[in-house]
């Protein structure tokens, strides 16, 4: 009985980390951004069946992206705090079977992908190829803009998104693109700044490990500032309205407060790090919540 019980237990863990590989946290806020970019495709809520596979499909792509990540990088998290713990550093996964597993389940996103259309398959694998091979293998551990180059792989799923219910690219699913873009670098050197003792000690050339504090703030404040042009943009499409646009430019306009909150901040105080991290959670969440809420208006 206790064996059973333990062996029990023992495969819980084991799909628990599995699950961990493919770090479901950062795939729900791809999956809304594909959503969202579906929603505005279709002019309101799209086709459910078709919602489904392209979720499920997308879901597996994003997964085994973060899934061969880990095991590329599993020397650095053995030696940064905040991934330590993960399942192949802790041990309780192999290189091997993280590999497998992400392998397999890219192969399985496309062929899900390809039953919606063919151009929703290649965006979706060019977006995890160029996560895996461009960002994880090249840039991550070679310059400092690693984060900038490299966020075009997360910026990937409206793309995905959009030609799931159209079959094609129109500007406002670029336009989509170019906001994730654009986000991407704020959010994670908000997340450097107070991280990067983790990422000195990995070696991985992050903004705040080779500039320092001061220029990453600036920068966070630029990429802040452009937010608000490039995400205003979406209106003149034609796709959303003024519920959109006013959105769009006071949850700009609190990301540059929130940027220049940083800013004046000065060491070795972080509260307007954390702050500004969370808020480009929220900023994200909101601007793609705010795209469905004005379509479903029109």
């Amino acid at each position: 009985m206790f064996a059973q019980a333990r062996d029990r237990l023992q495969s819980g863990q084991v799909v628990r980390d599995y699950v961990a590989l493919t770090k479901p946290r950062i795939v729900i806020l791809l999956l809304i951004t594909g959503f969202a970019a579906m929603w505005v495709a279709a002019g309101g809520p799209p086709p459910l069946g078709l919602t489904v596979v392209t979720m499920i499909g997308l879901a597996l792509s994003c997964g085994a992206a973060n899934a061969i990540n880990m095991w590329y990088d599993r020397d650095i998290d053995a030696v940064m705090a905040r991934t330590r713990r993960r399942p192949l550093p802790a041990g309780r996964l192999t290189p091997e079977q993280a590999l497998r597993f992400g392998v397999i389940t890219g192969a399985l996103s496309f062929l899900v992908l390809l039953t919606v259309n063919l151009l929703t398959a290649l965006l979706a694998t060019a977006g995890l190829l160029f996560y895996v091979l461009v960002y994880t293998m090249w840039l991550k551990r070679s310059t400092v803009h690693n984060i900038v180059i490299g966020g075009a792989a997360g910026a990937a799923p409206p793309l995905v998104g959009w030609a799931a219910v159209t079959g094609r690219l129109d500007w406002a699913a670029v336009i989509m693109f170019l906001v994730v873009f654009l986000w991407t670098p704020p959010h994670f050197w908000a997340l450097a700044l107070f991280r990067s003792e983790d990422y000195e000690r990995a070696g991985v050339p992050m903004l705040p490990v080779v500039r320092g504090e001061r220029a990453t703030k600036w920068q966070i404040l630029l990429y802040s500032l452009l937010l608000i042009p490039s995400a205003a943009l979406l209106y003149w499409t034609g796709t959303v309205g003024r519920l959109y646009l006013w959105t769009s430019v006071v949850l700009g306009c609190a990301m540059v407060s929130a940027s220049v909150g940083l800013l004046r901040e000065r060491a070795p105080q972080m509260d307007w790090a954390h702050r500004t991290y969370g808020w480009s959670l929220l900023y994200l969440f909101v601007i793609f919540l705010a795209m469905m809420l004005d379509v479903t208006r029109a």
